[in-house]
């Protein structure tokens, strides 16, 4: 048991908050298509993973152990050690996430957020093609 507690300590602290996989294969894939962008644009709330400022539009790739995704039907599943610690973190990550959405919203940004796993990576074709839609719908906008 020790064992695995160390590596499972080893595995979290390497865990960083920006440059992630699905974040950087995502960004590699809109500069292909000629949408440029800042990353982990610091002067905006939440510091978006991606902004494309020209168009107000803002992308988030959110994992889904630390933005717990489908949290209402796993939460008793997925967490199986220092649940007193890791449920009202992840739920207090989920409440600042839509804060951060809204408060963005306000300011007249058009926010996406993806799930890294179930979005990003199985499917980013359908990411991208959201983005581009985002993008024109805030052209038209101007």
């Amino acid at each position: 048991m020790t064992e695995s507690k160390a590596y499972r300590s080893k595995m979290m602290s390497k865990i960083r908050a920006t440059g992630g996989k699905a974040e950087t294969q995502l960004a590699k894939a809109l500069w292909h298509e000629g949408i440029r962008y800042f990353k982990n644009y610091k002067k905006l709330p939440g510091k978006p993973d991606i902004a494309i400022t020209k168009y107000n539009v803002l992308v988030f790739v959110d994992g889904e152990f630390w933005h717990g995704y489908d949290w209402k039907n796993q939460k008793q599943n997925r967490i199986h050690t220092h649940r007193d610690y890791w449920i009202p973190k992840i739920e207090r990550n989920m409440e600042r996430d839509q804060e951060v959405t809204q408060q963005l919203k306000d300011m007249g940004y058009t926010v996406l957020r993806f799930w890294e796993k179930h979005e990003v990576f199985k499917d980013m074709d359908a990411c991208i093609v959201e983005i581009k839609k985002a993008i024109e719908e805030n052209k038209a906008e101007e």
